[in-house]
Formats: structure tokens, sequence, C-alpha cells
């Protein structure tokens, strides 16, 4: 009998804990949904090799006349690269936590990038954090199709003893995950944030 109540009550504690732990996920969760999601800026940015900042600084240029790019054009593979910063503000009054999270990257509603970031992030209460997603793509199809890229960096040189000019759209989607216990849990469906590509991002 008496091991018996002294099973019953390690189950009820399991239990209780274990919702608990429900429970506390929840709001994390809830605070998560809370979050709002910012861009704020996108550095570092190489394209073939080429740092794109040098091509600010030139009066006339095609990317297809770069030679990493005339060379990734026959491979089909045009490597870029960029640091983009996400920064992550709490409103809420419970703290907002995730594992790791998804990503998908699109220019002017066309995919871009996506991969993972394997990083911790907490907000705590009224809180923001900077999360650096660092972003690698092939963009062959990009410059071969359209050369969004071109027609960006071309406005961004005029915009950048300017005013604050509108380049094209940049979207990060992001799918957080978070613990249950020892389970990871996928957020369901993709949180959305839309920016402004402009001179100022990029410079």
């Amino acid at each position: 009998m008496i091991n018996m109540k002294n099973t019953l009550m390690i189950c009820l504690l399991t239990f209780t804990m274990f919702g608990c732990g429900i429970n506390r996920q929840a709001q994390q969760i809830k605070a998560l949904e809370d979050c709002t999601y910012k861009i704020t800026s996108v550095q570092n940015i190489s394209i073939a090799g080429t740092d794109v900042k040098r091509l600010m600084d030139q009066q006339s240029f095609s990317l297809s006349s770069l030679p990493g790019v005339a060379l990734g054009l026959l491979r089909k593979d045009i490597p870029l690269s960029a640091n983009l910063n996400l920064e992550i503000t709490n409103p809420s009054n419970n703290l907002a936590a995730i594992n790791q999270f998804e990503y998908k990257i699109l220019v002017n509603n066309t995919d871009l990038a996506e991969g993972t970031v394997n990083q911790n992030v907490s907000i705590a209460q009224g809180q923001k954090v900077i999360v650096p997603v660092q972003l690698v793509s092939n963009i062959y199809g990009l410059v071969s199709n359209g050369n969004v890229f071109n027609d960006i960096i071309k406005a961004a040189q005029k915009g950048a003893n300017s005013k604050d000019e509108k380049l094209g759209l940049l979207t990060i989607k992001i799918k957080p995950t978070f613990m249950l216990g020892n389970t990871p849990v996928k957020y369901p469906g993709y949180i959305t944030i839309n920016k402004d590509i402009s001179s100022k991002i990029l410079l």
C-alpha cells in the first residue's frame, strides 16, 4: 500500500511538472507571436567574390561583366553572401524563446535563399535582440533572368548620394522551433517580415 501511494505521488508530481512545462511553453509561444520582427540592415554583401560596396563607386558597370559572374554564368553558379540583421522585440510580459529557426529569403517575391539558424534566442519582457542571419545563395537564376541585382545596385548608386530610394522588396520568412520537454516542435506556418530594399539599408 505504501509503495502504491509513493508511486501515485510520483506520477502526480511528474504530470504536474509536465503540465507546468507545457503551460510555460505555451506562454513563450504566445510571446513569440506577439513579438515584432524587423530587418535592420544587410551588410558585407558579396557577389561572386566582389564586394558590392565597391560597385557603388563605379560610374557604370554590369554584373555580367565581372570576371566571377561571367564564369558563374557558364557554370550556372553565382555565389551571393551577406549578413542580414534581424531585430526581434518582445513587448509582452512573458519571455519569448526560440531554439532555432528555418528561414526563407525572397527579393521582389522571388526565392533567393533558405536555411536554418541553429541559435538559442531568448527575448526578455520588453527587450529586443539582434539575430544575425548568414545568407549564402546561388543567384544564377536571378542574374540570368531579369538581372534584378544589376538593377538594384544601379539604383543604389543613384541613391547613395541622394535620398533614401526604394530599390525593391526584401522578404524573410521564419519558422521557429521550440522545445516541448526534450522534443523539438516547429511553429505552424511562417512568420513573414517585409523590408524595402533601399540605398540606406545596403550602405
